[in-house]
């Protein structure tokens, strides 16, 4: 599943790409989840400029002239195409075409990736705003007894962070994925906060460096933790994997706070 810093670099390609451009015809060929019918989606966004493309959590959102919004929620594996006339992309959920005949669609072979207009502003804070800070996250972790990890991928707590990210986070401020939120003292709140930014935000560059105009998969090479592909931490410790449910990547340099 496509994460913050995957979203993040899509967004700002897409936005480059693609703001400015003026819709012709929306088309919806699968979307269970539409919170309108189809052509109310249509009546709403024909003729539209589109005017700023977004990240918010783990959703993309297409901002148009008149003040509307359409949500883009990837799933597990929603993918973006840009094309120029017709799509030819197979499992399509939704597609945009501009008056310059350019557009971009979304597929899902699943069929579970999900379009919204004008979805409602959620209560949790972006992980990167700062409303999800050290003050937050403490007043939250305070009533957790729940593993830490569990937090970090709880959307309703903290948007953005998926599992890949929470291994790679949890290892940077040196903290056990099995700790409990109600046992991590203050300073290690504090390691957590700075660690979400700096992983988060480093790996947007890597990712742009990797594939400067990605708007679609994941790039996880320069991860170093939760990769398949290392058998040690840059420090020389053995990673270890845990295989419930989520699998999760960590390290005994990482301290249980139970």
């Amino acid at each position: 599943m496509p994460e913050l810093p995957d979203l993040q670099v899509f967004s700002h390609n897409l936005d480059k790409k693609l703001s400015g451009k003026t819709v012709k015809q929306i088309t919806v060929h699968k979307a269970p989840k539409l919170n309108v019918s189809h052509q109310q989606l249509q009546d709403t966004l024909q003729g539209q400029k589109l005017s700023l493309v977004y990240r918010d959590g783990k959703e993309l959102f297409f901002k148009f002239g008149k003040g509307d919004v359409l949500g883009l929620h990837l799933m597990l594996h929603g993918k973006l195409f840009l094309f120029e006339g017709k799509s030819e992309q197979k499992y399509p959920i939704i597609e945009i075409l501009f008056t310059d005949d350019t557009g971009l669609v979304l597929t899902d072979f699943q069929g579970i990736a999900a379009p919204m207009l004008n979805p409602e502003v959620k209560d949790a804070p972006d992980a990167l705003s700062k409303d999800a800070g050290e003050a937050y996250l403490k007043s939250i972790l305070a009533k957790k007894k729940t593993s830490i990890k569990a937090v970090l991928l709880d959307q309703k707590i903290i948007r953005g962070i998926g599992n890949a990210y929470a291994d790679e986070i949890l290892w940077d401020a040196r903290i056990s994925p099995f700790s409990a939120g109600n046992k991590i003292p203050a300073d290690k709140v504090k390691d957590l906060v700075r660690s979400i930014h700096d992983v988060l935000k480093n790996a947007e560059k890597e990712i742009i460096k990797a594939n400067p105009d990605i708007i679609a998969g994941e790039i996880r090479d320069f991860m170093l933790i939760h990769n398949a592909g290392k058998k040690q931490s840059p420090n020389g410790a053995p990673i270890l994997i845990d295989e419930k449910s989520r699998k999760t990547y960590y390290t005994e340099e990482q301290e249980l706070y139970s």
